[in-house]
């Protein structure tokens, strides 16, 4: 791909392309639906001859997105027209390209996002500059630096199209967008603070229309897939997927629901936000301005006749108070919990004012997780695991000697070695003897202790297992495991 004196709105209006040229002859890639004048107006424009090439709508809009990257960042001495922004919430990153120097500096931030699978966006100001890092596998890179006297047009741009009060810069807020680029439609949460230096902002990017993944494909070895397939055959029972902000537990939650998706099966979910759309599911968005919290909608659904119900976040007393009740009265429940293991989530949950008979009555299984970087294909290099590393790992001393594999780096990976995530799990399946012992309400340690004696393997378990398997590098297991 080239640059020419063409100016990138131009190719964006008419979906062109500029290729490459030889011998004084542009190659232009095009659609079928291109007609012949534009073609005109390059060769006359660049007194160059024009040679088209068919593109597919999808390889066009790829090319498209690649054009507005490469495109050089607006001069900071062009003025802004602040009424130019659209009021839309939703923005078509490729249709925008044309607008003011803010507009394109933040489709390009977004366009950027998209491109390296980004799942936050932090634009933070300092004394000298604003800072613009993305969050990509977990670790947060820096991606650019914008003059400080940008920093007030970028952050009006994005409130407006949040929807945010303008006037307002004092107080913290809260807002959505949508963007789009082509065929993928990416919903955006804005979070505004105000700091010394002016307000920071942090975007988390939720892709719509994401494939649902299967327990393989997240990273479940057989044992531990095997022991949730038993799980989910029980009637009814509260599962609950438990770790940190950011961890997949809605990812592997969604996978648990499609293996219990099915014609005869009442399917309902309650989420903030609707991070999936999936057929054949009954999905509803919170909207606590209209009253709809997790709880009043959970106790609505139940109204609904559901056989499954997942419910996106168990967060107060009372969204645990009705999911408890109904998973005993016959009800598949499945959520997510804030603990840091899976024992713990029993303690968290007489915590928030479950009565422990209760809750030994319902609970049917914990899978606590964590992600973890994945080694990137193209650039690993063989190590060896040491007797050091089977002792930090928790394996056996047998298992020194065994060819592993440890970060490189090159293009692909922006030279860190990794490329895309994976979980590590830990299932504690509640059997008779951990039941009573929920029961009596024991603490975690105790139940953890049980929990290993049937056969538990902890998060630092399963991730020295991918490192045996050449999936993660042993540096990555601890950095992940190592506070567990």
């Amino acid at each position: 791909m080239i640059k020419t004196e063409i100016p990138v709105e131009f190719w964006q209006r008419h979906r062109l392309v500029p290729l490459g040229q030889e011998n004084g002859r542009l190659t232009v890639g095009v659609d079928e639906s291109t007609p012949i004048e534009v073609l005109e107006d390059v060769r006359l424009t660049l007194n160059k001859d024009v040679r088209p090439v068919k593109m597919s709508p999808e390889e066009l809009d790829d090319a498209l997105r690649r054009l507005v990257l490469n495109t050089d960042a607006p001069s900071i001495e062009e003025d802004d027209d602040e009424g130019s922004v659209s009021l839309d919430a939703s923005s078509d990153l490729m249709g925008d390209a044309a607008g003011a120097p803010v507009v394109r500096l933040i489709n390009s931030m977004f366009l950027r996002a998209m491109q390296t699978g980004a799942s936050d966006i932090h634009i933070e100001p300092f004394e000298e500059d604003t800072v613009v890092r993305m969050r990509i596998d977990g670790m947060l890179h820096e991606t650019t630096r914008v003059p400080r006297s940008r920093h007030s047009q970028i952050a009006a741009r994005l409130k407006v199209m949040s929807k945010l009060d303008l006037a307002e810069s004092r107080r913290p807020q809260d807002g959505r967008l949508h963007v789009h680029s082509g065929d993928r439609h990416i919903d955006v949460r804005l979070s505004s603070v105000p700091t010394l230096h002016g307000e920071r902002l942090v975007m988390r990017l939720l892709e719509k229309n994401m494939e649902l993944l299967s327990l393989e494909q997240v990273g479940m070895l057989n044992d531990t897939e095997k022991s949730i397939n038993e799980i989910l055959d029980h009637p009814y029972g509260l599962f609950l997927v438990t770790g940190p902000t950011g961890s997949g537990k809605t990812t592997t939650l969604y996978s648990v629901l499609d293996k219990l998706r099915s014609p005869d099966c009442n399917l309902i979910t309650i989420e903030d936000p609707v991070e999936y759309r999936v057929a054949g599911v009954g999905q509803i968005q919170v909207n606590e301005k209209i009253g709809l919290t997790f709880a009043s909608g959970l106790r609505s659904v139940l109204r609904q006749d559901p056989d499954v119900l997942m419910v996106g976040e168990i967060r107060d007393p009372e969204t645990a108070d009705i999911a408890i009740h109904a998973a005993l009265t016959g009800h598949m429940v499945l959520s997510t919990l804030h603990t840091n293991d899976a024992p713990a989530a029993a303690t968290r949950l007489v915590d928030l004012g479950v009565p422990s008979y209760l809750l030994s009555s319902c609970l049917v299984g914990v899978l606590a997780q964590r992600l973890v970087r994945k080694l990137c294909s193209h650039c690993k290099k063989e190590s060896e695991l040491t007797k050091n590393d089977t002792k930090r790992l928790g394996l056996r001393e047998d298992l020194a000697g065994r060819t592993i594999y440890e970060p490189g780096g090159c293009e692909k990976c922006l030279q860190t070695g990794y490329r895309g995530r994976t979980g590590v799990f830990e299932l504690m399946t509640v059997e008779e003897e951990l039941a009573s012992m929920i029961a009596r309400s024991e603490d975690a340690r105790t139940l953890r202790s049980a929990a290993r004696k049937h056969g538990m393997f902890s998060l630092m378990e399963d991730a020295a297992r991918k490192v045996i398997q050449g999936v993660t590098s042993r540096e990555e297991a601890m950095r992940v495991t190592k506070a567990i």
